[in-house]
Parts: structure tokens; sequence; C-alpha cells
């Protein structure tokens, strides 16, 4: 077990090539005011296929309306409820897709 520090540090003080990997920047800006170089490449092929989130969003807020009124539905009428979750699920995926 470790208290965390040494998992913080790590990289930071020490140069251990089995826990830097420049493949793995999250913020390379920062990475390269912390190591003092500018030569720090983003793969930007990661960008390419990242979701729009303003639609994302949308469809999450949909999505959840849908869920909840498929259980507010569930003491009044099986069918509708059933039929409300079922296409809650659906967009679901079309969340993912977007």
């Amino acid at each position: 077990m470790s208290d965390g520090i040494t998992e913080a540090r790590r990289g930071t003080y020490w140069d251990n090539n089995k826990y830097n990997h420049n493949d793995s920047i999250h913020n390379p800006e920062l990475y390269g005011k912390i190591k003092n170089t500018k030569d720090i490449k983003l793969n930007t092929e990661i960008k390419k296929y990242m979701p729009n989130q303003k639609w994302h969003r949308y469809v999450s807020f949909m999505k959840s309306g849908v869920r909840i009124l498929g259980y507010a539905l569930l003491p009044f009428n099986l069918g509708w409820a059933v039929t409300f979750l079922i296409l809650s699920e659906g967009i679901g995926i079309i969340e993912e897709l977007v």
C-alpha cells in the first residue's frame, strides 16, 4: 500500500522511463513547461473522433427525461412504461453515436 504521494510525485523528481511515457500526456503544454521543452507532440488522431459535447448533453437529457417518464408510468400502465424504457435505451445508443 502507498500513501499516494509516491504516485503523485512519480516522474516529477526522478527520471524513470518505466513510468514516464510521452504517448500518455494529457496536457502537452503543461508537460512542456515542467520539462522545459517545446517538442511535445499531441496525437491529433484522437481529436478527430471526439463526440460533439453539446449534442451529447442534449441527447443525454432527452434520454433521462424519457427514462423518468417510463419509470413514472410503471404503476399506471406497464405497456407504455416498457415502451418508454425501451425507447430510452434506443436514445442511449444514439447518444453514444453523437
